[in-house]
């Protein structure tokens, strides 16, 4: 029989106790709620973490108490901390891609306005964002030390890259193959560089100007006008930055 002055033990996913809890972590008011949703705010919790102060700022304590939920739950859903770290960090890559993949079903046929629609939605919130980048800067160290985490990075890496290159051969160019890779890998790495100075730099740049940065760039390396498509990229149909000195008449 259980003592009186012997508090009961906590439900199962239920909040920490007070003096278990990370120092300066917050935590959700726990919710009974579903496995998928708990599994989503385990995620949530450790990328929010992992933003703010680094891998080492993600302790299983920290992550559960910001999740409201028992440390436990990491191990049940997730198996070890490691794995979530890599879920958490999968979840921000693909998520990008799955943003690209949102905007094509509004841009018609046209395989211009398929590419520029991608590419347009890899350049604006909430792709943009300041959190993204702290997130995937907090796991750079750890992506070059931890061969699972790598080989994720590389799979999300291939992911997107393929993804832009379809698109790209979809535009019915007559050039070979491997051309059609290192422009992938050249338009690639113009939507990397403008998304770190755009989501690092808030202030730097005007509304829907890096879409239009993009959409220039990646149209110089193909050779074809991706600013044409304006009915499918609201920041041209906005004219935001589409006038450049030499097109001025």
């Amino acid at each position: 029989m259980r003592r009186p002055d012997r508090p009961d033990p906590p439900a199962f996913g239920s909040a920490l106790p007070p003096d278990r809890e990370a120092a300066g972590a917050e935590r959700r008011p726990y919710i009974r709620d579903t496995e998928e949703n708990r599994r989503e705010s385990l995620i949530t919790a450790t990328q929010d973490l992992v933003a703010e102060g680094g891998k080492q700022a993600a302790t299983v304590r920290a992550i559960a108490a910001r999740a409201g939920v028992t440390p436990g739950l990491i191990r049940h859903y997730f198996g070890s901390k490691d794995e979530l770290l890599r879920t958490a960090y999968v979840a921000l890559m693909d998520g990008m891609t799955e943003k690209g993949e949102d905007a094509l079903s509004g841009a018609g046929a046209d395989p211009g306005a398929q590419l520029a629609s991608f590419v347009a939605a890899s350049l604006r919130p909430p792709v943009l964002d300041p959190k993204a980048v702290g997130l995937w800067a907090g796991y750079l160290h750890q992506v070059q030390s931890d061969a699972g985490l790598l080989a994720q990075h590389e799979r999300s890496y291939l992911r997107y890259r393929d993804r832009l290159q379809r698109l790209i051969a979809d535009l019915g160019r007559p050039v070979p193959a491997e051309q059609l890779r290192r422009e992938a890998i050249a338009c690639n790495a113009v939507i990397d560089g403008l998304w770190l100075e755009g989501s690092i730099l808030t202030g730097h740049f005007a509304g829907g100007e890096l879409v239009v940065i993009g959409l220039r760039s990646v149209g110089a390396i193909l050779g074809v006008d991706l600013l044409r498509y304006r009915s499918f990229v609201p920041e041209l149909e906005a004219g935001v930055g589409t006038a450049m000195p030499e097109e001025e008449n």
